[in-house]
């Protein structure tokens, strides 16, 4: 195998099982494009059925008989503290690999992509030891040691717009608590699961306890109904969510979704206009648009909706789109051709619904090569409207406006999902006010995140369970109640 200073730029004919580098079942590749050339810049092997097998094999027998499950909590926090530190070293690769791969601007992706994980490994290392692991409770009817114990073997489902730092929010509470996993990346962005097993190997991690098998999404299904996993953490398109539910359901098999979004940012009549913009430029067109958390509906006083209209406008224009490798690039191209299709699919919808086109609303002169969609606003939008209420997952935003804060809150819930959101106004107390009416995980006040030792998830259609902060640990334990002697 390549060295990890190499993993960006090769071929790997490998799948990382049982805590070896193993010749893959079949002799069937995924080619790996880059969306801003159009080039292959990698093959890695497409695990087939009898690669989920092994997998799922290596990972019951590393729970069943192993020495990851009966460490003391302590001995495996070292062990993951050394995983952090190889993260910290592998910062830059790791940032190159994802926009390579899925076409992060790179500026990004050093912070989201690269840093992120770390970030939120060393939060869940931190909390691990106040998690309450177990307790005894006495009563006059009984004396009970309450524990809670690893789930057993995960199988994690890695979509492909933040792959390390998705992957990292499921591996690390699933290790600390004592389960072995197969991860299974998304056949888009395999690339830095290559660099994760190489880095899982220098911390010391046992044999098995972490498999990673890229797949197609039939091999997939394999693995969610595999009567050897016991969990399933997923990341990815309500769609998929409601398959895989069905899938684990006829098993009674655990599940945590974590599925699509279409977040309102409401800007009340006194809402400062430039922390507003900035939010919008950081977390509304992040990632070229391709996050489920972004807030992709802005909802706006009536009051401000010509100012914010001519912002909008102001701040597209100043955000450059190209090169995802270029530092100066804020807007990468469509993870794929097939992405890009779909997101000019809803500008076509948008137009066609007679919504008025602010900026935007076709692909970015100068880029004759790549999977590039131009930012779009679109301003005066029916919130009943396609382009309103489905998940795009690109640079489109709608625009909205209210006359009442009432009308303000219908607007954000008027919505199948629940994911995010954000409230800005000039007194904090009331946008906590408005916020709380917004039936969402979460929501940001005056553009303020909630950081990795919160819980974020989401309600309706975007999801269920919870993943980070503390209660990021329960998805990965089961309750067991012990009667004692008094």
């Amino acid at each position: 195998m390549s060295a990890p200073t190499e993993l960006w730029q090769g071929q790997y004919d490998k799948l990382f099982i049982g805590g070896q580098w193993v010749t893959p079942a079949s002799d069937r590749v995924i080619e790996v494009v880059s969306p801003a050339s159009e080039q292959t810049v990698a093959r890695v092997p497409e695990a087939v059925e009898a690669d989920v097998d092994a997998a799922v094999a290596a990972a019951r027998d590393a729970f069943d008989n192993g020495p990851w499950p009966r460490l003391p909590l302590d001995e495996r926090i070292a062990v993951l503290r050394k995983l952090s530190t190889e993260l910290a070293a592998h910062e830059t690769e790791a940032a190159r690999l994802v926009s390579a791969e899925m076409g992060c601007p790179i500026t990004l992706s050093t912070k989201m992509q690269a840093m992120g994980p770390r970030l939120l490994l060393d939060a869940f290392l931190d909390l691990a030891p106040a998690y309450p692991w177990s307790d005894t409770r006495r009563s006059a009817t009984g004396h009970a040691l309450v524990t809670r114990e690893p789930v057993g073997v995960v199988a994690a489902i890695v979509p492909w717009n933040a792959p390390l730092l998705i992957t990292m929010i499921k591996l690390a509470p699933a290790l600390l608590a004592g389960c072995t996993m197969v991860v299974k990346p998304s056949p888009e962005t395999p690339l830095d699961a290559y660099l994760l097993g190489h880095l899982l190997e220098r911390a010391g991690l046992p044999a098995g306890v972490v498999n990673i098998v890229p797949a197609q999404r039939e091999v997939s299904e394999h693995l969610v109904r595999h009567r050897g996993v016991d969990k399933v953490s997923f990341t990815g398109s309500t769609a998929a969510g409601r398959r895989i539910a069905a899938l684990c359901g006829k098993d009674l098999r655990r599940v945590t979704l974590e599925l699509g979004g279409k977040s309102a940012a409401v800007l009340l009549e006194d809402a400062d206009l430039d922390a507003a913009i900035a939010a919008v430029r950081a977390v509304s067109l992040r990632n070229s648009g391709q996050v489920c958390s972004n807030k992709t509906r802005i909802v706006v006083a009536r009051s401000r909706r010509d100012e914010l209209h001519d912002r909008l406008v102001d701040l597209i224009s100043s955000m450059p789109v190209g090169d995802p490798l270029d530092p100066a690039t804020e807007v990468g191209p469509m993870v794929s051709a097939a992405q890009r299709t779909r997101v000019e699919g809803y500008i076509a919808e948008g137009k066609a619904s007679g919504s008025k086109v602010l900026v935007g609303g076709g692909r970015p002169e100068g880029l004759g090569r790549g999977w590039y969609v131009a930012p779009t606003v679109f301003a005066d939008v029916d919130p009943d409207a396609k382009i309103a209420q489905e998940e795009i997952f690109g640079p489109v935003l709608t625009v909205h406006t209210f006359d009442t804060e009432a009308e303000a809150v219908a607007i954000a819930n008027n919505s199948e999902y629940g994911l995010n959101g954000s409230v800005f106004a000039a007194d904090p107390e009331r946008a906590l006010s408005v916020a709380r009416r917004i039936r969402t995980g979460t929501v940001e006040v005056n553009g303020n995140p909630v950081g990795f030792t919160a819980p974020i998830g989401g309600f309706k259609n975007s999801g269920i369970g919870r993943e980070a902060g503390l209660e990021g640990f329960d998805a990965y334990v089961e309750l067991k109640s012990y009667g004692l002697p008094h």
